[in-house]
């Protein structure tokens, strides 16, 4: 599990200009996954189950 940034430069994970994300290799809006007792959040793209960490 790579996070939300090195995603973004390898080209898996691609954001549009109203700074949504979504699976390059799908092409689906990632949904978010919220556990409280994690710091963060995860990415899930809903089609192909791929995830990636995002720390804010």
């Amino acid at each position: 599990m790579d996070s939300v940034r090195k995603a973004l430069r390898s080209g898996d994970v691609e954001k549009d200009s109203y700074g949504r994300l979504s699976c390059s290799a799908c092409e689906e809006e990632l949904a978010t996954d919220n556990d409280p007792d994690e710091i963060g959040k995860q990415r899930v793209c809903p089609e192909c189950g791929s995830t990636w960490t995002e720390l804010s």
